[in-house]
């Protein structure tokens, strides 16, 4: 319990607000980017690292923001994403959060409070140790805040490199420097990771990853 009060205390410290308006027909716009990897289901990555790209629509908007920004700033190194953030504006990342988290809204379903399915004891001893439920909500699908993301029913193989990466040091290509995400994974071996983005990734999500087309 203590271990999660102060996870949930350093996270509303590091909150900050919105700082540009959102407008998702923009946002619409400005996708074009994005689809090529983001709009087609099953696509996989292959540099740096092999996985199947993140779902992003149904996302939260701010989380979107925010994780644009941090790949611009080099906060998270990944050469492509960097690629494509480089060339955005402050505007241009709100516009596109607010339109992923808008996508495909009519198809989501609700997802419960509580998960349906409970993790094992060892399992439910990471997320504990992790302090996970803090802010990501006790169904990993209704963060604390919008600046942390909807993971449950995320791709398995994404939140591991995703979760993995807090850990990495010295690499030009991968890594993400999160203050609080640092502190918390660099506690777990790989294969406690592993477990984890599992047991998340089984979880019932608002996630999804819509086939979209660049030519509208």
């Amino acid at each position: 319990m203590k271990n999660q009060t102060a996870v949930l205390l350093l996270a509303l410290a590091a909150m900050a607000p919105a700082a540009q308006a959102q407008d998702a027909s923009a946002g619409e716009k400005k996708a074009a980017m994005c689809i090529g990897c983001h709009g087609i289901p099953g696509y996989q990555a292959s540099f740096p690292q092999v996985h199947r790209v993140p779902m992003i629509s149904g996302q939260g908007a701010k989380y979107i923001a925010n994780s644009l920004a941090a790949y611009k700033s080099g906060e998270r190194r990944h050469p492509s994403m960097r690629g494509v953030a480089w060339s955005l504006s402050e505007k241009d990342m709100a516009d596109l959060g607010a339109y992923y988290e808008k996508h495909g809204a009519s198809s989501m379903k609700t997802v419960a409070d509580m998960p349906a399915v409970q993790p094992s004891t060892e399992v439910a001893a990471l997320l504990a140790k992790g302090g996970c439920v803090a802010c990501h909500g006790a169904n990993f699908s209704k963060p604390i805040d919008g600046a942390y993301p909807k993971i449950a029913g995320q791709h398995a193989d994404y939140l591991y490199v995703a979760l993995n990466a807090y850990t990495v040091e010295g690499n030009a290509n991968v890594g993400r420097g999160n203050a609080i995400m640092v502190g918390q994974m660099k506690q777990f071996k790989r294969d406690e990771l592993k477990l984890i983005a599992q047991y998340v990734a089984s979880l019932p999500g608002e996630l999804r990853t819509l086939p979209q087309n660049k030519f509208k």
